[in-house]
């Protein structure tokens, strides 16, 4: 068993020493370098460039797709525009032609109107 006869000087003591012990943990304490720090940085170095070239992998994709849509976009608004210009030409070769149709009927009209006259 313990003496429980302790004495101030005893108790005041054992009070330094628990403080001076809190204390000591705060303390830095001397580092020691780790050996495996050098390799374990290349290695993160050679992880975090793979990491990047397979982000730039993956964007050169996506600008490739959508480079790839807008060449389809374009390609069908052209495609589009095109056939509403080739209805607009057949339109006005109809128009024309209706022209030259009618043309034609006003001068046999005006011709058989002569003969008429005659």
């Amino acid at each position: 068993m313990k003496d429980l006869k302790t004495g101030f000087t005893d108790r005041l003591t054992a009070q330094q020493e628990a403080k001076k012990a809190l204390l000591a943990k705060f303390k830095p304490k001397p580092a020691a370098p780790d050996p495996e720090f050098e390799r374990l940085a290349e290695k993160r170095a050679a992880e975090k460039e793979a990491l990047r070239q397979q982000h730039e992998l993956a964007k050169a994709e996506q600008r490739r797709e959508k480079a790839e849509k807008e060449a389809a976009r374009l390609a069908a608004e052209m495609a589009a525009q095109e056939a509403i210009e080739a209805e607009k030409r057949a339109d006005r070769k109809a128009r024309k032609q209706l022209t030259k149709e009618e043309q034609k009927a006003r001068r046999d009209a005006r011709y058989a109107a002569r003969k008429a006259r005659r």
